[in-house]
Order: C-alpha cells, then structure tokens, then sequence
C-alpha cells in the first residue's frame, strides 16, 4: 500500500505529465527521463527542466518540491570588478522578476532562472501556472544575460 508522500508525488508527476502534453504539445517519451525522473523540453530558447525532489526536514521527515529550472547562461570570464557588477545585476533582475529566482549553482558558473514550490496542496492549474511562468520567464532572462554580455 502507498503511502500518503508516494501518492502526491505520483499525483505530482501526473500533473507534470498532463501539461506536457496538452500545453506543450509533446508526447511524454520525447521529454521524460526516467533514470533521472525528469522532464525537459525546449520554450523558445530556454531548455526547461522539471522533476518533484523529496528535501529532508527532520529525522525521518521529508517535503516534496516541484522543481521547475532553465539554464540562461555561465558566468564569463572577467575581471573581479566586472563580476561584482553582473551579480549586483542579477540580484537587480531578481527584484523584478517576480515568481522566479535567478541562482548560480554552487561550484559552477551556470546561471538558472528556477522555481519551487511544495507540492501539498497543489492543483494541476497551479502546477500549470508556475510552469508556464518559467518558461516565459527563462525565453525573456536567456536573451537579456546575452544581451549583457555583448
């Protein structure tokens, strides 16, 4: 017998699996990792990625997330000044870009514009809502960082 994290997690992966193919417009098998149990596809120019991740809150105590990400860029290489100013942009950038975060992966210089959300609780119009804002988001942020750096 599931348990009650197991079913909204499948009920999670569900909803992800509906959008895809009725927003979208993809069958499941052209997106879906299974080894990963991650979804990705392309929106304009942004690559999105999508998966529900299990954080652990206490002992023996997890919280489901809906992940929701795209990769808009590396930090080039520059000098220390110049760095300064590209994250004190990005950090302006998060201040108005409301819904999503602008982060740089630890031990990388990759660039993401992400999304999370626990998924208690969720509905498949909200699951709907914050993808389709980070992809709209990612298309519109992966196209200012390239204008910055030219």
């Amino acid at each position: 017998m599931k348990n009650i994290r197991e079913i909204r997690i499948e009920l999670a992966n569900a909803m992800i699996e509906k959008y895809i193919e009725s927003s979208v417009g993809i069958d499941r098998e052209d997106v879906y990792d299974a080894e990963r149990n991650i979804w990705r596809w392309q929106h304009g120019s942004a690559f999105i990625e999508v998966f529900v991740q299990s954080v652990n809150v206490g002992e023996g105590k997890t919280r489901e997330y809906l992940r929701i990400y795209s990769l808009l860029g590396t930090l080039p290489p520059m000098a220390e000044a110049a760095k300064l100013q590209l994250l004190a942009n990005l950090l302006e950038m998060n201040d108005i870009n409301l819904g999503v975060k602008l982060t740089i992966m630890k031990g990388t210089d990759k660039i993401y514009a992400t999304y999370e959300r626990d998924i208690r609780g969720m509905d498949y119009l909200e699951l709907a809502t914050c993808i389709a804002d980070l992809e709209w988001w990612a298309d519109k942020l992966d196209d200012e960082l390239k204008s910055f750096y030219n």
